[in-house]
């Protein structure tokens, strides 16, 4: 009983090594360099898909948001404090966020049965008055079928595709921020 007890603690053990071994990691947490502890998100849409997504994969990777443009230091010292962080807060700028939709094909009716939905952002990320990022377009495409008969549960199909490109198209741009120096 003693050994099979010792038997399965060394066979955990070894396969938590082997899996930090071979560089292992739960999904949706990216190491950040240090430069992005502390991150500001600049973007004309606040409140869109990618961004809050995006805010959430910063947030899960470590990185603590700091809300507002840079402001000088004010009086008090919270203020002063709210300046300085910002201040050494890195920038990622959101230039473009759009999705758009392409008929790809259409029945003997000519009624559109297959749509392209494409998420499209253009990032720019700055740090100490310096560019870690020039700008940069990322883009993600799904592909969905459309039946007039099922309006509603297409739309709200489409819905879904959104967001789930929006959370996957914010994946990787938290990957390529995690290659940043």
């Amino acid at each position: 009983m003693k050994s099979m007890r010792a038997l399965r603690s060394t066979a955990g053990l070894a396969l938590t090594l082997m899996l930090a071994a071979c560089g292992f990691q739960l999904q949706g947490r990216q190491v950040l360099p240090p430069v992005l502890e502390q991150v500001r998100l600049d973007a004309v849409d606040r409140q869109s898909e990618f961004t809050c997504a995006l805010r959430a994969t910063l947030t899960a990777s470590g990185s603590r948001l700091v809300e507002g443009p840079q402001a000088p230091g004010g009086a008090g010292t919270a203020a002063a404090d709210a300046a300085a962080a910002n201040a050494a807060a890195a920038e990622v700028n959101i230039l473009h966020d759009e999705v758009t939709e392409r008929v790809l094909s259409v029945d003997a009716r000519n009624i559109p049965t297959d749509y392209e939905l494409t998420y499209k952002v253009e990032i720019q990320v700055r740090a100490q008055r310096r560019e870690l990022l020039a700008p940069e377009y990322f883009e993600l495409s799904r592909i969905y079928s459309f039946d007039e008969r099922r309006q509603l549960a297409k739309d709200r199909e489409k819905d879904i595709l959104r967001e789930a490109l929006a959370r996957d198209l914010a994946g990787v741009v938290t990957r390529r921020l995690s290659t940043l120096q």
